[in-house]
């Protein structure tokens, strides 16, 4: 865990230095580096809690998982999931209602909507642990199962609308009538959805639905939770290395010196490689050009 989550705290420390300081941000860049500070604060908790579980087994100090540590892992985990959850529902808009999208969305959208996130999960988060005795120790059990409740239902609703999202997503990309083409942020976007199916949905079913169920039993004492919480630091691992990887997978201009900052900006672009520097002119240009021939 400690190894896994060290190579994603520098990923995502890449990711959040170029976005803020080196590249000029549009709607899905601001949605990228919320998502790559959510990442960050959850391994940054991980590495925390693994160095006391080291520190408690090998040296029996009196050094254990904290209530407040619950806290920031569900605040850490729930703000990801919103995020990765609206990434992909505005995605999904983009490309079903392309008109209705460029002519109606706010221009600043994508800031007022991530600032939402982090308020109300931050707010969600506080009060479970305040009612739920995480904080303050001043247990509440009905407003502890009211706001157990809540984060659940909108965990559902999350994923719901991730996997919807993403379902109507590849149904328009491979049939219907107008298939679009694929870009390299239309596979940024599926496989870090993807990755987040396969490695960090299990921890959350665990922590949110089965130990809420078992009375809050303690989730490091399992090895399944053990194994789900590695799966968890995998999944926020994962997120620069897709991004990178996609950035520099089969491109045209080798001899251009790839850089990290131009790497990041082809993973985030929205257009057909062919259409990149020099490639073949959109549709709309070649009809306007051949129109205006004589016949």
């Amino acid at each position: 865990m400690i190894i896994i989550s060290l190579i994603g705290l520098a990923g995502n420390a890449v990711v959040l230095w170029l976005l803020v300081f080196r590249m000029r941000r549009n709607a899905f860049s601001v949605y990228i580096l919320n998502l790559a500070g959510a990442d960050f604060l959850f391994l940054c908790w991980q590495i925390i809690l693994a160095l006391k579980t080291l520190i408690y087994y090998f040296h029996y100090a009196s050094i254990g998982v904290l209530p407040s540590d619950v806290v920031v892992f569900t605040f850490a985990y729930i703000t990801g999931l919103s995020l990765l959850s609206a990434i992909s529902t505005e995605r999904c808009l983009s490309v079903l209602w392309p008109i209705w999208y460029r002519c109606h969305r706010p221009t600043h959208m994508s800031a007022v909507l991530c600032a939402l996130i982090w308020t109300v999960c931050l707010l969600l988060s506080i009060l479970e642990g305040n009612y739920c005795g995480f904080l303050f120790r001043n247990r509440d059990q009905d407003w502890c199962q009211a706001f157990d409740f809540l984060i659940v239902g909108w965990l559902i609703f999350l994923f719901v609308l991730l996997s919807g999202s993403n379902l109507a997503l590849v149904t328009r990309l491979l049939c219907g009538s107008q298939r679009v083409q694929l870009t390299r942020l239309y596979v940024t976007v599926l496989l870090t959805v993807l990755v987040f199916l396969l490695c960090g949905l299990p921890w959350g079913i665990l922590r949110f639905l089965l130990l809420w169920i078992k009375n809050g039993l303690d989730v490091y004492s399992f090895p399944l939770s053990l194994v789900l919480c590695v799966l968890s630091c995998v999944n926020s691992s994962a997120n620069p290395i897709i991004y990178f990887f996609v950035g520099s997978f089969r491109h045209q201009r080798r001899k251009r010196k790839q850089t990290l900052m131009l790497v990041l900006q082809r993973a985030l672009q929205d257009f057909p490689d062919g259409a990149e520097h020099g490639g073949s002119l959109p549709q709309k240009t070649v009809e306007m050009l051949g129109s205006s021939l004589p016949s």
